[in-house]
């Protein structure tokens, strides 16, 4: 049986985008851990430093630790067919 990749995103609670990449992951039945930086701004700095183009907007999505970006990002992975590659391993 494949093991499932590991998925962080970070949001804000009121972010629709947010909603919208959350309800993808929830509607392919997929695990993730949600880090929530509602008000934190030194979460959002260092979280800047790790993704794709510096990015301190929500959601950032990262997938086994590598930055594949945001809502729309994610979205266009599901619509080519590699969110499922990089979410299955084995």
């Amino acid at each position: 049986m494949p093991v499932q990749a590991k998925i962080e995103i970070y949001t804000w609670d009121h972010c629709p985008y947010c909603r919208k990449a959350l309800g993808l992951l929830v509607a392919k039945g997929l695990k993730y851990t949600q880090i929530k930086l509602d008000g934190d701004e030194p979460a959002r700095e260092a979280l800047a430093l790790k993704t794709k183009g510096n990015r301190k907007s929500v959601p950032q999505i990262f997938i086994d630790g590598v930055s594949v970006g945001g809502c729309d990002d994610l979205h266009a992975l599901e619509a080519s067919g590699e969110l499922d590659k990089l979410v299955s391993l084995g």
